[in-house]
């Protein structure tokens, strides 16, 4: 993402940015109830409420955005909560504030608004434990519109190649307007040999 649209995006954290709900899908909710706690990754966490709502069901939580204001917003949620959390700006294509493995990592709008997916795949692959899972929120991307976000056939393609089984598909639409989808992926467990 270009230096002037990521200052457009942490600007609007001055204000109500429309995709910062202050609310949990219940995608998220759904995957809770049905997989043990353990340690998460919030990708582009924006404010934090997602941050939250994993961390009061059990989940230990890290999670970034490239916004320092929406950090700055999620740090002062988290203390108001009174829950631990780990929280800070990076870049989901470097992930180099990332350490350990994963159980989870949650990505609510970022996968499609990014031009290099490729490394955000390879972070990705790095950071998430074999067996653990990937659930994303996307655009997908529109044909008769290529300039705008999207998860085009082409990345699924990609992200099977990259040793993540697709779980669930659940396609749908933001406001009624734009296709999006949820997925749940799970990365390929390690075959000894």
């Amino acid at each position: 993402m270009n230096l002037l649209r990521r200052l457009q995006f942490n600007l609007r954290y001055f204000g109500s940015p429309p995709w910062d709900s202050g609310i949990t899908p219940p995608e998220v909710f759904e995957f809770i109830k049905t997989h043990p706690a353990g340690r998460a990754l919030d990708i582009g966490c924006g404010t934090g409420t997602n941050v939250i709502t994993l961390a009061k069901t059990g989940w230990q939580m890290t999670g970034f955005d490239f916004a320092p204001r929406a950090i700055q917003i999620a740090k002062r949620k988290i203390k108001k909560a009174s829950i631990q959390a780990e929280l800070f700006t990076d870049d989901a294509t470097r992930m180099k504030n990332i350490r350990g493995k994963f159980d989870l990592a949650l990505d609510i709008g970022c996968f499609h608004n990014l031009e290099n997916k490729a490394d955000y795949l390879t972070q990705l692959d790095r950071i998430l434990a074999p067996g653990g899972f990937w659930l994303m929120y996307g655009f997908c991307a529109q044909t008769a519109n290529p300039s705008t976000p999207g998860i085009a056939d082409s990345d699924l393609s990609r992200i099977s190649a990259q040793g993540f089984t697709l779980l669930t598909q659940r396609n749908g639409f933001d406001g009624r307007v734009r296709p999006s989808a949820w997925f749940l992926y799970q990365k390929r467990k390690q075959v000894n040999r």
